[in-house]
Parts: C-alpha cells; sequence; structure tokens
C-alpha cells in the first residue's frame, strides 16, 4: 500500500453557515471557494481551496467544534498572517509548548481550531 498525498481536510460547521465559511475562509484566509459536485449540493458546507491544499466545511446537525484536532496549515511569512489575522479582528492564541516552530491558532466563526505555521520551519 501507498498513500500518495493528503486530498483534503474536512472541518465540521453548524446549519445555516455557509455565509460564514466564505467570510472567513474565502474573504479573511485568501481561499477559493470550489464548487461542490452537484449531488453533494444539498447536503450545504462549503470547499475551499489555496496552494496545495483544500479544506471541506461541511455541516453537522450536532455540531460541536474541533478545538484539539486542527489543520496545520505552512505559511511563507508567519507575521504577516498573523498581522492580516489580528486586522480582521481575529484573536490570536500564542503558541506556548516551547517547540521551535513558530506557530499560532486562531478559531474558524464556528470554533473549530486552525494552525498557521512558518515554512522552512520543522519540529
Amino acid at each position: 500500500m501507498k498513500i500518495t498525498r493528503l486530498d483534503h481536510v474536512q472541518l465540521a460547521m453548524p446549519p445555516g453557515g455557509e455565509e460564514q465559511a466564505r467570510a472567513f475562509y474565502g474573504r479573511i484566509l485568501n481561499l477559493r471557494e470550489l464548487e461542490k459536485p452537484e449531488p453533494l449540493q444539498a447536503k450545504g458546507g462549503c470547499w475551499f481551496a489555496g496552494e496545495g491544499l483544500e479544506l471541506h466545511l461541511g455541516v453537522q446537525a450536532d455540531f460541536v467544534p474541533a478545538t484539539k484536532a486542527h489543520p496545520g496549515l505552512r505559511v511563507a511569512d508567519l507575521e504577516a498572517v498573523q498581522a492580516h489575522l489580528q486586522a480582521a479582528g481575529i484573536p490570536i492564541v500564542a503558541d506556548t509548548s516551547g517547540v521551535r516552530v513558530r506557530r499560532f491558532y486562531v478559531n474558524d466563526p464556528f470554533g473549530n481550531r486552525l494552525e498557521f505555521m512558518q515554512e522552512g520551519d520543522s519540529f
């Protein structure tokens, strides 16, 4: 068996959260929205893509945010991303683990945790 790459990460969101998802993932994170396949459109949710990544947000009726499990997103300039997110009013959670990777966390509008990491840093 050989896994060739990660295709996407799916996060849950509550019913009716599509516009909040578009505002955060599309307008703030600058990811482009992908059109979901027609058979899946009735389920709601949104799919987004950026360079080398896809994030799918699926509607979950009994939604509970993922506060521990999270995608780790590599960025070219961590300080610029942090400044951009702060300017958009997104609270930053500093990493206090003591590891050598420069990183921080934010929550999406639904409370799901996202990790932003400096490209080139390693554990």
